[in-house]
């Protein structure tokens, strides 16, 4: 099962690695340390989608530990770079969604567009994989695509969907949820929730809403989850700032990662939102998604071949 996280984590960053980032290996093989490195390393680094502030403060440290340790060598360069990138991951650990009894309940959010609800789907079955018996829970009422979509979803990995008429309120859904996942003794409940544009305050006084009813339901046990779209670059950074502003997010997931050749937005992610990545997604199917191992994409992202 590790080896099989790795290698997903592997064959999503192909893209990354084999662009940006495979150029920046190329940087570290030069003679000396100069100027021009360190100006065409930091544009690899903001072209890559690390972003302009996380890139300085990468190349901060970079420059301070090649002054303190008195590096002149690129090579050794390189390797400080990978410490240095691995330390910025740090706080995006992940220790674990789910608590160790009782009823626990995953509230997923995002912006329609970035793959929420077949995140929805592939959490739901790797969970179920664990031994965790899952419900699904339609609480995007205002669109009926969104309740036909995740009953399609749940159809296909074997689990329940509750859901009502669209329009209906989405407290009242996600009420009869909890209620439903207590009668038939389930463990674990994956809310979908509306995924307009982040932007609107209607939407974000739901899902306070949301969060207020699960409370009082299954105090202490609910985790709000946010799905971003690792193609869309820096926008990514900009909605997770605006979810974690109106919902106080627990983790993220970052989705498409297969899709992209800019995964350094995880850096970005981790450095300015200061939140857990648990998951990345790696593929189209079922199957593609990984749990989130910050050493294991440092290394695969600046390794030549992905080994």
């Amino acid at each position: 099962m590790i080896f099989d996280r790795f290698r997903k984590i592997d064959s999503s960053l192909r893209r990354t690695r084999e662009s940006f980032f495979g150029r920046i290996a190329g940087i570290f093989q030069r003679s000396n340390i100069d100027e021009e490195m360190w100006d065409d390393l930091e544009e690899l680094l903001i072209q890559g989608d690390v972003g302009v502030e996380t890139t300085e403060k990468l190349l901060d440290a970079l420059r301070a530990r090649a002054r303190k340790e008195r590096i002149s060598e690129p090579p050794k360069l390189y390797a400080v770079l990978k410490d240095e990138m691995r330390a910025l991951l740090a706080g995006a650990q992940c220790d674990g969604l789910l608590p160790e009894k009782g009823l626990g309940v995953v509230m997923v959010v995002g912006v329609n567009g970035v793959g929420k609800t077949t995140t929805i789907a592939k959490l739901a079955r790797f969970w179920s994989s664990q031994g965790h018996s899952v419900i699904l829970v339609a609480a995007d009422t205002f669109r009926a695509a969104a309740i036909d979509q995740l009953k399609i979803w749940g159809d296909r990995v074997g689990l329940p969907v509750i859901s009502h008429q669209p329009g209906a309120d989405p407290g009242a859904v996600v009420f009869d949820g909890l209620t439903a996942a207590r009668a038939r003794g389930a463990d674990l409940v994956v809310i979908d929730t509306a995924g307009r544009l982040h932007t609107k305050f209607n939407l974000m006084e739901e899902m306070k809403k949301v969060k207020r009813i699960v409370a009082k339901q299954s105090p202490g046990h609910m985790a709000t989850l946010l799905v971003l779209d690792a193609t869309t670059g820096q926008n990514a950074l900009i909605q997770a700032k605006q979810f974690q502003e109106a919902v106080d997010l627990d983790a993220v997931v970052v989705a498409k990662l297969d899709g992209t050749a800019k995964g350094g937005i995880v850096f970005a992610l981790a450095d300015q939102l200061k939140v857990p990545i648990c998951f990345v997604g790696t593929g189209e199917t079922l199957d593609d998604i990984a749990e989130f191992d910050p050493d294991r994409f440092v290394d695969s992202l600046l390794s030549q071949n992905g080994e």
